[in-house]
This record gives structure tokens, sequence and C-alpha cells, in this order.
């Protein structure tokens, strides 16, 4: 027999939780009213006699109470039905100690793998995980309805960083508007910050604005070296000014001036890496930040701007060094190269950068490729202007917003939230039958509905002052003290999101097919049915509600395990420890890399609120041919992807190649069989970022199962 707990956990029956219970009761009254050890004995009979797989464990407590009344007992069913309401109390009261107690150890796998890029057994981390536990705690109990609870709980959908939650100034993540903060200016903790002219000071400044950014928020930031472009040529006129006034030659001039520029680029490209890697962040790590690279965004400083990306690219594929003095693969910034005509074809003026791109991509499994040709097509240009979107964060997309001026606004924009959908359980809770599952989907995506529309009046509180720099001086807007942002959740001008997660083993469920292949149409009309909701309700609020194919780290692990418990273990869908990330190929399914992006195209179209594709590729550093032809396929066929290459590192012997994993899932180096994490850089990408600091068990059984889908037989050769 199982017993159901309070939390929708299930746990092995144990009768001598029972007595023991009845025995503390017991000595709070006289003799004579206690339960003697063979009433106690009948009582446990009684509950087993039922026969029942399951029962909850306030039904136990229920037939104890009866139970006891029965023979009398009414002093002891008195006192127990007070023991009972005491714990209750207790547990309400208090839901934090346990698991600040299992931090600190630094023994508990949940907080040591809780997130790949975080560090649990640092005091950084350590604090703003302490922080979390508050504020989830705070969440549960004040902030959500039950029912929202439960249904977290029960992994029916997952209310996304209630860490962060009870603060309610926070939201997701955002693109920066770097280009008004350095052009006019900004303001870092009541310090004035003045327009720089010089390329280095500007990419100065703008590390302490991203690092004040991301302390003010908890999801990731985007900025783009468009807006760092014009500051080369203020240094570069820097330079021409100084060596004119020394009465230099023309072709001196140019000599020097080149040289004094491209040193600075290289000087200012180094001094926002490093400091990027090794500043912290209230959150307890570095600043989790995109760089987007995209030409398009400019006509007059586009030499200025390959210039920087020709830079950024080069020491990427450096890499930077670890303690040990070893070049090693950085996990931020993520970079974001977006292709177009203009850098695609061999005869196009940038397409070396394109194979800059391709090698470092190759060694450092960045940048990721964004198609502009392909999010023209599949997103509505605002007013014809012809750009692409930026991602914001790991796979976030905006939506398009024209200001009240008619402009369209790419930077300063940001998301709400995000509450995911388990697809999976939607699909088992309806046993097969169609008619029960858009039932259930339907009253799911409301629960959804409901939690994010707490998550954007949670928000709707917030005034300017508690956050400055996102606010009042540039960042997100130039808002006044003490002014709302109420205006800025409306009107499209930022993005809520709607999650969702195991659209695999949802269709595999219930047409006995893959959505790769005969259960594809289903797949696709479960993920209209979430975009043709989210537009029911932006019509009716006014709220950029989206759909978001959710970077699911620790949850996938989770969602797996509420399965398991809820369901038992159906083959195929609930026996591994991990559901698939939202629209993606399962990772075990056999499949080559353009099959996988053509196919995941499809029901990207259907993610506009965020979703990334990716191929895994063998080691392709000596055949780049490979991966650029990989490159010119995305840019024709999908909007957003990258290609997971591998780049670790073993201390004990110097290793360079793949890692492994072994069967107990275990990292281990396969030349010196080290076993050590902390001997062991790993690299690997996690949802659309890269981390770097292992994973939970679910995730890493997901990541040891992923096939190879660019193989590499013939450069290896």
């Amino acid at each position: 027999m199982k017993v159901i707990k309070r939390d929708g956990h299930m746990v092995d029956y144990c009768p001598a939780k029972i007595e023991e219970a009845i025995e503390k009761a017991n000595q709070e009254v006289e003799e004579e009213d206690q339960a003697s050890a063979i009433q106690i004995k009948n009582i446990i009979k009684y509950i087993e006699k039922l026969g029942k797989k399951r029962i909850l464990v306030e039904d136990i407590q229920d037939i104890i109470e009866m139970k006891l009344m029965a023979i009398g007992k009414y002093n002891l069913a008195k006192h127990y039905i007070t023991y009972r309401y005491t714990r209750e109390l207790v547990r309400k009261s208090n839901t934090t100690d346990q698991s600040i107690k299992e931090l600190i150890d630094g023994e508990s796998e949940y907080w040591n793998t809780e997130n790949s890029n975080k560090n649990a057994r640092v005091v950084t981390t350590q604090r703003d995980y302490l922080a979390g536990i508050t504020s989830t705690d705070i969440t549960r109990r004040f902030l959500l309805p039950e029912d929202i609870v439960q249904a977290h709980d029960d992994g029916r959908i997952h209310f996304h960083d209630a860490d962060y939650f009870a603060q309610n100034a926070l939201h997701n993540c955002d693109l920066i508007d770097l280009e008004d903060m350095l052009q006019n200016g900004t303001s870092i903790n009541g310090v004035l910050i003045e327009k720089p002219h010089r390329f280095l000071t500007a990419m100065t400044i703008a590390t302490q604005i991203i690092t004040a950014v991301n302390s003010s928020q908890y999801g990731g930031c985007t900025v783009t070296l468009t807006h760092l472009a014009p500051f080369v040529r203020q240094s570069k006129e820097f330079y021409e000014k100084k060596y004119k006034n020394r009465k230099l030659t023309k072709a001196q001039c140019e000599k020097f001036v080149k040289e004094d520029l491209a040193k600075e680029i290289t000087d200012g490209v180094q001094t926002f890496q490093y400091q990027i890697n090794s500043m912290t962040t209230t959150n307890g790590q570095a600043p989790f930040l995109s760089v987007c690279m995209y030409l398009g965004e400019t006509e007059e400083y586009k030499e200025e701007l390959a210039m920087i990306i020709e830079e950024v690219l080069k020491q990427r594929i450096q890499g930077m060094k670890n303690e040990n003095g070893v070049y090693i693969t950085p996990a931020f910034p993520k970079l974001l190269y977006v292709l177009e005509e203009d850098n695609i074809n061999p005869k196009s003026k940038y397409y070396y950068l394109t194979k800059i791109a391709a090698e470092c991509t190759a060694k450092r499994m960045v940048p990721d490729y964004i198609s502009e040709k392909i999010m023209k097509r599949d997103k509505v240009d605002a007013n014809g202007d012809g750009q692409c979107y930026p991602c914001m964060g790991c796979r976030s997309f905006l939506t398009p917003y024209v200001d009240s001026k008619g402009k369209p606004k790419y930077y300063g924009r940001f998301n709400q939230g995000v509450v995911t959908i388990n697809l999976v359980d939607a699909a088992l809770s309806s046993d097969k039958d169609m008619d029960d599952f858009w039932k259930i989907l339907d009253e799911r995506l409301e629960l959804c509905h409901r939690a994010l529309q707490i998550r954007h009046k949670r928000l709707s509180k917030v005034t300017s002052d508690v956050a400055p720099i996102l606010w009042q001086h540039g960042a997100l807007a130039r808002l006044k003290k003490g002014e709302s942002i109420h205006d800025l959740l409306h009107h499209g001008y930022s993005t809520i999101s709607l999650g969702y997660a195991g659209l695999y083993e949802c269709v595999k469920y219930m047409t006995g097919y893959s959505h790769t292949g005969k259960g594809k149409e289903f797949g696709l009309q479960v993920m209209q049915r979430l975009v043709d909701k989210c537009k029911e309700w932006k019509e009716a609020e006014d709220i950029d509600y989206s759909v978001y194919g959710t970077p699911i780290e620790s949850t996938t692990y989770k969602f797996a395990k509420c399965l398991k418990e809820r369901f038992g273990v159906i083959k195929g869908i609930t026996d591994r420890d991990y559901i698939t990330n939202s629209y993606h190929v399962p990772v075990f399914e056999k499949i080559d890399a353009f099959s996988k992006l053509s196919l995941e195209s499809e029901f990207q179209k259907l993610s506009p609120g965020g979703a990334i594709s990716y191929v895994e590729t063998a080691n392709l550093n000596n055949n780049l041919d490979a991966v650029l032809e990989v490159i010119n396929f995305i840019y024709n066929n999908i909007m957003y992807a990258e290609l997971n290459t591998k780049s670790d590192y073993c201390h004990e012997c110097g290793y360079s190649g793949e890692i492994l994993i072994d069967e107990d899932l275990e990292w281990y180096c396969p030349n010196c069989g080290n076993r050590s994490h902390d001997k062991l850089n790993v690299a690997r990408r996690t949802c659309g970022y890269i981390g770097t600091n292992f994973w939970n068990k679910g995730r890493t059984q997901e990541i040891k199962e992923r096939v190879v889908h660019l193989d590499n037989i013939d450069a290896e050769a």
C-alpha cells in the first residue's frame, strides 16, 4: 500500500508511524484513557484490511480518530486531534528549516545540481539560495492559491522562479537598451555615468550596466554589439587627430591609427569578456548574458560593427584560462550570430565573419544562429522595416511592438515571467480519451492562465523606484521617480509566457507515434491550441501572452518524478528520469541533423515567445565545411538553432577530448578515469545555454542518451 502525502508525493505504507503517533497521544492522557498495544494493532489491521493500493494520509488520520472514539477513548482521540492539528500548524508555519539545513550541509543533490551555472558551495550563491528558500516559502503560503500550489507540487504545471516571486519588483529576461544608456548617460548606485568617448571606456561601462541590470532581475539579458560600434569610430577619430597633430604623413597616420585602433578593440573585447566572467551578480553567478551580432542593425556603423564581431569571435575561439592556466570554454556570454544576405553566401562581403563563426562553433559551441530570412517570414514585422527581432535570454523572443510615435522598438523590453504546462500529465490524465484530453488540456491551460495573471498583477504594483537602473535610467525605460511601470506591462511592450514541456511524450501516449512521424499532425494541433489560448487571453486583457518553449533544466527531472508517482512507470513515456524539452525531437531518437532542423522548424513557428533547436555533432574542428553547410541550412529553413559540440578538460591528465558518463550517471575521464567534479571541466548545452557546473540525475541521463545527428567519420579518419 502506498500513502499519498499532503504534497502529493507517495511513500510506502509504514504501520510503525501510526503506532508512534498514537503512543505520543497516549503520553498526554491518564493510563485508563490510553489505548492498549492490542487496540493500536487492531486499528492498524483495520486500515490494512481495507486493501487499498493508495490511501491519503488524511484518510488514515480520520480512521484513527474514528476508531479511538469507537472504543471509548474520547480523551485520547481529543489529544490525537490536538497532536494532528499542532503538526499541521508546524507544517504551515515553517517549511524552510530542512531546505536550509540541506543547502548549508552541502550534501543535497538538489541544491548541488539545481542550476548548472551556479556553485551551491560558494557563499554568494548560498546567500541567493537562502533568500530564494524564504521567497518560495512566502510564495507558497501567502501569494498563490492552494490549487495552483498543489498543481505545481503534483507536476501538472510549474510556477517558475518562486524563489524570486516574493520580491514583487523582479521580472524575467530582457533586452537592455544599451544605446540609450551609453549615448544619453545613466546612473548606477546614485553615481552619474556620462557618455563615453572611447571604445574601451564604453566596453567597461557596458559590463557595469549589465551586472547592475542582471542584479535587478532573475532572467537572462541581451545586449547588441551594434550599440558599441559608434565608439569604435570615436576612438578612430581620436587617433587620427593625435597623429595629425604630430605632423605625420598620411601613410604614417593611417598605419598608426590602424594599429592603435586594432589594439583598442582587442583590449576592449578582452576587458568585456574578463569582467563578464569574473563579476558576480546578486543572483550568485556571473551575469546571464547574451550578445547579439547583427550586421543588419546598422548601415552607418557596419564596418565598425564587423571589426568588433571579428574580435569577439576570435577571442572566444581562444577561450578563457581556468585556474590551471588551460584554455577552456566559458559559459558566458552566449553569442547570437544573425545570418543575412551580407554574410551567408561565399561571395557576400562579410562571409569571412561566418567562416570565423563556424570555427568558433566547432571549438566552443557558440555562436548560436538566427536566420533573418526565416524570422521575417515567421514573425510579423511591426511596420515593415525588415529588421529581425534579437533573442532575449537563452531562447526568449519578443513579439513586434511599435511605440506611440510609430517607431518599432526592440531594446528596452522585457518578459514578465513564465508558467509551464506539463503536456505529458494532461495526456496521461485523459487515459487516451481524445475528448477528455482536450477538456483536461483546456482546464490546465486556464490554471496556467490564472497563475500568469498573478505574476502580472504582482508586477503591476511596482513603481520605478524599486530598480532605478531598469525603470529610471534607461535599461528598460526613463520613467520619473515614483511612476508606475503598469503601462509597460500592456500594449505588447512586454511579454508574459505560457511554457510547455513534453510534447513528444504527450503525442506518443495519445497516438502511439512520435510527433516526428505519424503523430506530427496531432502535435501541431496541440501547439495550435496553446497559441489560440494565448491569442484569446491577449485580446481580452491587452497583455502579450505568448507560447514559450521552456528551458526546463531541473524541472525536466521534477516532472519525470511526479509522473512516475502519479501514474507509475509506463514504457516509453515515464520510464526515464526526464521528459523531453518543449517541441524537441527526443534525444534518443535517431535522426540526421537536417531532417531534425527541418521538422522542428514547423513547431518553432508555433512557439513565438521563445524556441531554440539544436543538433548534436561529433568533433568538427577539422571539418568546418560541415559546420558551414549546417549554418547555410539554418539560414534557409529555421529561425533559431545551434550546434552542440564537445569541449572538455581533465585536470588530472590534461585530456581535452569528451568527458564521458558511465551507467551510474557519473562523469569520468576516458583517458585516466578521473571522476572528481573538482578536477573536470565539462561544458554541455542545457536547454539553450552552456552549463559548466554539472547537472541533476535526470538531466545527466538526458545528456548521456543524446544521439549524434551529424557524424564526422571522414574528418576523423
